[in-house]
């Protein structure tokens, strides 16, 4: 009795049934990738056991391939991303300091000064001169005899003074306090996107690469069950 034989799609040759694997039956993306190749492939035909399993382990590398050219498109599009968007990491401090007038500069001093152990150590000794001299020095004509109403009109004077100055520096340290709060909410605002971003690329990229390996894993199972085939006939 005559061997059942067919004609396989892929080398043309006519081989027997036995060592033919109908096209019916092989996964939908294995066809895809065999359509892609040989455009003549028919659903209806066969093709033999040895062009199947070549184009199988041609399909398996390309996925591979494919994964490892994603993963560095991936670190590609990151990198671009970054390197493209403004930098929000700015010197605040050093803009506010082109911008300064003559006067803000002038605050900033007098109340640095004002605010020092210099300022104390030398205003108390400036009293102390002012009180002694009035007290023992010129105690026959002093130019300012107890209670010290002069000394009590200059530091007065000097409170008056003092204080707006002050204030004017603090006003100027309320502003780059709050440029550099926003300057910051920006710089985490950034960060917090770009790390959800990769976050979600992350999550894409495993739940790819789970679909790829269970279809790798899938046609290793279909291997296998065609060699414990062949050996049972």
């Amino acid at each position: 009795m005559p061997t059942k034989s067919a004609l396989c799609q892929i080398c043309k040759q006519e081989k027997r049934i036995r060592d033919l694997v109908p096209a019916e039956i092989i996964r939908p993306s294995l066809i895809h990738f065999i359509e892609a190749r040989h455009p003549e492939w028919s659903p209806e035909g066969f093709i033999c056991l040895s062009d199947l399993n070549k184009l199988r382990t041609d399909y398996v590398k390309q996925v591979i391939e494919a994964e490892v050219g994603e993963i560095s498109t991936l670190e590609g599009e990151v990198l671009t991303s970054m390197r493209e968007r403004e930098l929000l990491s700015t010197n605040i401090y050093a803009d506010l300091d082109a911008q300064q007038t003559f006067g803000e500069r002038l605050s900033d001093r007098i109340a640095a000064f004002g605010g020092s152990w210099r300022f104390i150590i030398l205003f108390g000794a400036v009293l102390l001169v002012w009180i002694s001299a009035n007290s023992l020095v010129l105690l026959w004509r002093p130019f300012d005899p107890y209670p010290f109403i002069l000394l009590n009109l200059v530091l007065s004077t000097l409170a008056a003074i003092q204080a707006p100055i002050i204030l004017m520096s603090q006003n100027r340290m309320e502003s780059r306090d709050r440029l550099r709060s926003e300057n910051d909410y920006k710089i985490n605002l950034k960060a917090e996107l770009e790390i959800r971003h990769l976050h979600e690329k992350v999550d894409h990229l495993v739940k790819q690469q789970w679909q790829r390996l269970v279809e790798i894993q899938q046609i290793q199972i279909e291997l296998m069950e065609e060699l414990a085939e062949r050996k049972r006939s």
